[in-house]
């Protein structure tokens, strides 16, 4: 049994403002591919943080910007510490433990525009359940949760059908974007 969540909480995210294309892209194999969040950065540009899925095992990465909250939450996280209060994520995770549920998964499900949309799979007893939901906070919840983070290969396959340009291009690009990035600033965001 499949339930489906909405919330209104989509918002936009903007992969280009004007900064051009920085996917990369992966196996043609599955649907799916796993993804470790492999640091967070300052765009000098927007002046926006920036949170790196890289896929495991391979070379795949997606770029996505989020907020400053969402990125306090992730950095937090990823440094192992804990607020003496529970943040929106952690009573998001509290919530969903005291009901007997658990995070499985989250996917990062598909762009529309400039907007990123993924997907929280909780198991509750015998159903599953489907939650729609911004990908900074489904990351941040799965970090908290400990559950694995997948990306849709569509996603990482729109470049590919929507450019003419190689993968070394566009790879290239990615690396001169990167490297815009002040090196103290890539994975030592501060909150």
């Amino acid at each position: 049994m499949t339930h489906t969540v909405s919330f209104e909480c989509i918002a936009i995210i903007s992969l280009a403002r004007g900064q051009g294309k920085i996917f990369m892209t992966m196996n043609a194999e599955g649907t799916m591919r796993k993804v470790n969040v492999s640091g967070l950065a300052i765009d000098s540009n927007s002046n926006s943080p920036v949170v790196l899925l890289k896929e495991s095992g391979g070379s795949g990465i997606l770029p996505i910007w989020i907020g400053p909250a969402e990125a306090s939450a992730i950095a937090m996280e990823l440094a192992g510490l804990n607020m003496k209060r529970p943040l929106t994520h952690d009573l998001l995770r509290t919530v969903i433990d005291g009901l007997g549920a658990k995070v499985l998964k989250v996917v990062v499900n598909d762009l529309v525009g400039q907007t990123f949309y993924a997907e929280i799979y909780l198991q509750h007893e015998n159903s599953l359940v489907k939650i729609d939901a911004r990908p900074s906070d489904s990351i941040a919840l799965a970090l908290k949760a400990k559950a694995p983070i997948f990306v849709s290969k569509k996603i990482f396959a729109f470049d590919e059908e929507s450019s003419d340009i190689s993968e070394e291009q566009r790879a290239e690009e990615l690396r001169a974007r990167l490297q815009r990035i002040n090196p103290e600033d890539f994975g030592n965001y501060t909150f």
